[in-house]
């Protein structure tokens, strides 16, 4: 391990991938095999935003590792929180997050959290403000259960699923399969955490060939995808390809800073139907979920034999096994 693992956010707090990997495998076969791990330990689940794989599969994982849990939905049953410095709070929110966060630190080990992006004001997004103050004044280890900017745990996840279900051959350079994330669109402007994640996590597996295809101005931050390789023809990036991952996000405003958050393409022709998937290489169908069926994907797709989203969102609990069980072993 590279630190005392007090935080997992980025692709680097996990350490090696392959020994990450290896692990995970071997929670997989035993579930419960570290269960004295998490006795008389707590963990607390605070959710800014709905959930339904993080949410159960984070409480599942915990379980599995002995731990008490629990959960705080913000939006539903706990004070309005200000989470801004300087504030008059004359207004709805009558409670500062500077409180809570030292607060919800008493009663508990472990602090998971999940905030999304606003995808109004690009610097305080990309800054993880709320994130970090978690880190900052809970005194607790923190973990991402998706953020502003990245979802950890669901690209964890996903590389998994994927050294479960390589194909032999693979189909591009080195033996490496060939993976290509999609663009496709949506009726709602999405954050970039899952794509940024997804692209941060690929680029740093050893043997993976990470292709990215979007619409021109919808390019990433660079931050998490550099050494990527962009191809603008969906086509052509799909061709060959041994696994698709599908997803939308809003424009991320790299190119012109005023259409971050923005919906700046609709074009329906990147939905990703079984005409697109005839372009791989018997290429298998992956998606975060929840999935807006016929608009990011089309019915025959996602059902398919070729389809890994339910693996994929099984994994869910075995990456954050993973995560949880090393903070333990750190505490």
């Amino acid at each position: 391990m590279s630190h005392s693992f007090r935080s997992f956010i980025n692709v680097e707090d996990i350490g090696p991938l392959e020994k990450a990997l290896a692990e995970a495998m071997e929670i997989k076969n035993d579930r419960f095999k570290y269960q004295h791990l998490g006795k008389n330990k707590t963990l607390m689940m605070i959710f800014f935003n709905n959930s339904l794989r993080t949410r159960l599969s984070t409480q599942k994982a915990a379980m599995n590792l002995g731990m008490n849990v629990i959960v705080l939905d913000v939006n539903a049953g706990a004070w309005k929180l200000e989470t801004e410095r300087g504030v008059i709070m004359d207004g709805d929110k009558s409670e500062h997050l500077l409180e809570a966060i030292p607060v919800m630190g008493c009663y508990c080990d472990i602090i998971g959290v999940r905030s999304f992006a606003r995808l109004t004001d690009r610097e305080y997004d990309y800054a993880e403000t709320v994130l970090n103050q978690f880190i900052k004044y809970s005194g607790r280890p923190v973990f991402a259960m998706e953020t502003a900017t990245v979802h950890p745990l669901q690209a964890f996840a996903d590389l998994i699923t994927i050294k479960e279900n390589l194909p032999q051959p693979t189909s591009s350079k080195e033996g490496a399969p060939k993976v290509v994330l999609t663009w496709a669109p949506h009726c709602r402007a999405l954050p970039q955490a899952v794509p940024n994640s997804f692209a941060q996590w690929m680029l740093a597996a050893p043997d993976v060939d990470l292709v990215i295809t979007h619409p021109k101005g919808y390019e990433l931050d660079p931050k998490f995808t550099a050494g990527a390789r962009v191809e603008y023809d969906q086509r052509k990036a799909f061709e060959g390809a041994d696994f698709i991952y599908a997803k939308n996000w809003s424009n991320p405003g790299v190119t012109n800073p005023a259409d971050y958050g923005k919906i700046t393409c609709d074009d329906r022709s990147w939905t990703v139907d079984t005409e697109h998937m005839s372009w791989t290489n018997n290429g298998k169908f992956m998606h975060c979920l929840p999935v807006r069926r016929n608009l990011i994907v089309t019915d025959d797709v996602i059902e398919s034999p070729n389809s890994l989203v339910i693996p994929e969102a099984a994994n869910r609990e075995i990456s954050c096994s993973v995560v949880l069980k090393r903070m333990l072993e750190a505490l």
